[in-house]
């Protein structure tokens, strides 16, 4: 083809800026890391064996649930969870709600509470009795509603 060829298009100008008026091809900006799974995946494969060596050597249960909670917050790895499980179709959008209502939240830690003072003055047999029905409540709550958004 010849250098005056009318259907040759013109050579894109080099930088960028030099004024040609053409629009700049503007880059895809890189998934911030607390959203790309190459980290979080890992981040919660490491959670997952610190807390089982930690269960192994015997460490404290509290210092293992704290390290989890702040290890959990400060990367927003519990966000990504509940992300991960919202993309279950159908059943994953539900279970994200039920989990994100404050009532439950409410009634766990009322139960905890509660539970804590009654094994302090030695009634930790009820307290197994009253935590299961507990359990067994928020079970209940989480099936009725999903199956009264899926009916």
């Amino acid at each position: 083809m010849a250098p005056s060829d009318p259907h040759k298009l013109p050579p894109p100008p080099l930088g960028g800026a030099s004024g040609s008026g053409a629009p700049e091809l503007e880059t895809c900006p890189l998934t911030p890391w607390w959203r790309n799974w190459k980290i979080m995946l890992p981040l919660w494969l490491g959670i997952g064996a610190l807390v089982w060596l930690g269960l192994h050597f015997n460490i404290d249960h509290r210092v293992i649930a704290g390290s989890v909670v702040l290890i959990g917050i400060l990367s927003n790895a519990f966000a990504w969870l509940v992300g991960v499980i919202a993309l279950v179709p159908v059943i994953g959008p539900l279970v994200v709600k039920v989990l994100s209502i404050g009532f439950i939240w409410l009634l766990n830690a009322v139960g905890y509470l509660v539970a804590y003072v009654a094994i302090r003055r030695g009634y930790s047999r009820d307290v197994l009795t009253y935590r299961g029905l507990t359990i067994s409540l928020i079970i209940g709550i989480v099936i009725g509603y999903v199956l009264g958004k899926l009916v």
